[in-house]
């Protein structure tokens, strides 16, 4: 594992380079069955739609984020805090036809008129959703002792899609349970401090990880464009896409 302090030299040693102009548009991924869009909408919300299945993971913000988006088939909750499990937003959502994927944690907090649409899952656990298989994945704080999440008590998912294999740490710092998957396609890591990692953990456990394409979310006041140039200078054929997780402010 590659020290902190080595992080922090190559903090010195990299150029300067200016903050690019980032968006929030949709990405599009070919598959060997159809192309999956992926759509990041707020901190740690995501949507993803593959083949008229809707996808949504930690719903959260102003509902006019969601406006023009088709109607979740599958809601994908990490954890309970207010900005990952949103009753308000929810309210906002046309959920009637939705599965709600959820850790015991987030169960135990859902408003009553959701309870039949729920599914839990815990760490460990793999189940096949409409098509895609699904692993729910540790998430959780260094030390674990007294942590604002601690281990088992929130999800990340691992989402296997038309052969994609798509990662989203949920609030977590570099654990080993991050850096041990394998065959990682897409990834979608945290890193805002105090509550997960900085960006100099956050690349030490992603150069281990090596997915193909990485996306730093949830990263309110981290500098991803020097997480960017961290891993580039690394040359691992990691592509780092950063978007704008913060429209309008």
């Amino acid at each position: 594992m590659k020290s902190f302090i080595y992080f922090v030299l190559a903090f010195f040693l990299l150029p300067i380079t200016a903050l690019a102009q980032l968006d929030n548009s949709a990405d599009r991924i070919s598959t060997e069955n159809g192309e999956i869009s992926i759509h990041p909408i707020l901190h740690g919300s995501i949507i993803f739609e593959w083949n008229d299945l809707n996808i949504y993971v930690d719903p959260w913000g102003d509902p006019v984020l969601y406006e023009g988006k088709a109607d979740p088939d599958l809601i994908f909750i990490t954890h309970p805090h207010g900005d990952h499990l949103s009753p308000e937003t929810l309210a906002a959502l046309n959920t009637e036809g939705a599965t709600f994927v959820v850790p015991q944690a987030v169960a135990d907090q859902m408003p009553e008129q959701y309870t039949d649409q729920v599914q839990i899952m815990d760490n460990g656990e793999s189940m096949e959703f409409e098509g895609i298989q699904v692993e729910a994945v540790p998430m959780y704080n260094l030390p674990n002792e007294g942590a604002r999440h601690t281990k088992g008590w929130g999800n990340g998912y691992v989402f296997t899609i038309a052969g994609q294999r798509i990662y989203v740490s949920g609030d977590t710092e570099d654990i080993p349970e991050m850096r041990n998957l394998e065959n990682i396609d897409i990834a979608f890591v945290s890193m805002n401090l105090p509550y997960t990692m900085d960006i100099y953990q956050a690349a030490s456990g992603v150069l281990e990880l090596e997915p193909t394409i990485m996306y730093p979310y949830h990263h309110r006041g981290q500098n991803i464009q020097r997480f960017k140039e961290i891993i580039d200078w690394e040359d691992k054929d990691i592509e780092v896409r950063l978007k704008d997780w913060y429209p309008n402010q």
